[in-house]
């Protein structure tokens, strides 16, 4: 659970108050500004809704997609390039399938900033924004909110289902909530709805068990029904604007545990077992069919991070491929970097867990509109270390986008020769951002209510909107 804490109005200053009331004296009312930018969003909105895939701990791009064949010994990959569904476009060996699909990406390869700390790159890269204080990197209420918050204010809420999920749980390391899975200072209404799910098993075939969406065994139908009688009974003697908060929470609850919908969209049961295996039968390939099912339901926003937990629960994260000592979280001996990449529920994982999530996307004619997202916090160094892995690299990585208006085949950016930094056209966290918000017809200057009800633009960044079309 987040624990998050709002500022108090104690901490509104004189000039700030002056603001407020200069505002509201003028007619400027956020909510007509709110309404208007939902119009404009109408008319060129590509993208219906996202799922969004962080790959915690940083994928390879000199490995996968950014290869460079032609480099030094040292710095050129140990994986062979293969062809792949574009013309002229190499992939690295390790990712087959998801090349073949590689005419659906857009690929970002000048992805850059300056933090080479996971902490820090987390929580700009998952919120999309640097933090307001540079070491203050677990969720707050004082927060700018993560981009399923904005969406949520922006488009609203349809039917029982909430508008934004966090898939298998939230992303932490063994810490409090990073920045981005939270409405920040929209408040908890904003919130995604996460799952406090066991933290061990990703090696297990056990199914993706979303119990808290499932009523209680000895809970019926009816007595569900009864309990909230009883709670609108005793709500109705206060009348204030607090119980009034927490009624539309409790009914959002109540939908999700009696209602048809979100029984059908949360029940992996429901799919053959011939779909559930090209997923893959661990946390990671369900989690994405999960998140399929989800927005194919009415779903806007389905995070999806990938991050390793062994089964006695210890955090490992296979994507940040330094290279380990011996006897790190269940894994008996020591990893290479090289072992870590090809480590079974890391690139073979993915490669069939996302190239089943594109082509059944397609397949149900869902793709054309629905925006797909491949991140990490940073990338790896082009220069191979003493084990035989790659280190935290932040200054030139790549991210992947498709579907949602997605031009697929296209290639944004690029790195140098050895892949260390940016030859063109650099792209920010915020501009990665702020492209997301474009598939939904949002400029960076839409505005939305911060805490004290000023208005604040949903991105500081510019959208890279030459992948579109």
């Amino acid at each position: 659970m987040i624990t998050l804490f709002p500022q108090p109005l104690s901490c509104l200053t004189r000039r700030a108050a002056s603001r407020i009331s200069a505002l509201t004296a003028t007619g400027l009312m956020i909510p007509r500004a709110l309404e208007a930018a939902t119009v404009a969003a109408s008319s060129t909105a590509t993208a219906k809704r996202c799922i969004s895939i962080f790959l915690c701990g940083g994928p390879s791009q000199p490995d996968l997609w950014d290869i460079k064949p032609e480099a030094p010994s040292g710095i050129r990959s140990y994986f062979s390039p293969i062809s792949t569904a574009v013309p002229g476009l190499p992939f690295g060996e390790l990712i087959p399938q998801v090349a073949q699909h590689a005419d659906k990406l857009a690929l970002i390869r000048s992805m850059t900033h300056s933090n080479n700390d996971h902490n820090g790159a987390i929580a700009h890269t998952v919120m999309g924004e640097l933090p307001r204080i540079a070491t203050d990197v677990y969720a707050s209420r004082r927060d700018h909110p993560g981009l399923g918050g904005i969406l949520h204010k922006l488009l609203g809420e349809k039917g029982a289902l909430p508008a934004w999920v966090v898939l298998p749980r939230p992303f932490t390391t063994s810490s409090p909530n990073y920045k981005g899975q939270s409405g920040g200072f929209l408040g908890p209404s904003y919130d995604p709805l996460m799952f406090n799910k066991e933290r061990k098993g990703s090696l297990t075939e056990a199914p993706l068990n979303l119990d808290s969406v499932q009523l209680l065994q000895d809970v019926s139908t009816t007595r569900l029904t009864s309990r909230r009688q009883l709670r609108q009974a005793i709500g109705r003697t206060l009348p204030d604007s607090a119980t009034q908060r927490y009624d539309g929470f409790y009914e959002k609850s109540f939908q999700l545990l009696s209602g048809a919908a979100a029984s059908e969209a949360f029940n992996l049961e429901n799919e053959s077992a011939t779909m559930r295996d090209r997923y893959g039968r661990n946390e990671y390939g369900q989690s994405f069919l999960m998140a399929r099912r989800l927005i194919e339901s009415g779903v806007r926003f389905v995070n999806v991070f990938w991050t390793f937990f062994d089964t006695k629960g210890c955090q490992f994260n296979l994507w940040d491929n330094h290279g380990v000592p011996n006897d790190v979280c269940g894994i008996d001996g020591q990893l290479t970097g090289r072992q870590q990449i090809t480590h079974q529920y890391c690139t073979p994982s993915f490669d069939r867990s996302f190239s089943a999530l594109l082509e059944d996307l397609e397949q149900r004619g869902l793709l054309d509109d629905t925006l797909v997202s491949v991140a990490g916090e940073f990338g790896r160094t082009p220069k191979i270390n003493a084990t035989n892995g790659r280190d935290h690299w932040a200054h030139c990585y790549t991210n992947l986008l498709a579907g949602g208006g997605i031009r697929g085949g296209a290639i944004y950016g690029a790195s140098d020769a050895q892949g260390a930094y940016v030859k063109d056209n650099p792209v920010t966290p915020e501009d990665y951002a702020a492209t997301i918000l474009h598939a939904f017809g949002f400029s960076p200057e839409t505005a939305i209510p911060d805490e004290f009800g000023r208005p604040v633009r949903v991105s500081t960044g510019n959208p890279v909107t030459a992948i579109f079309g």
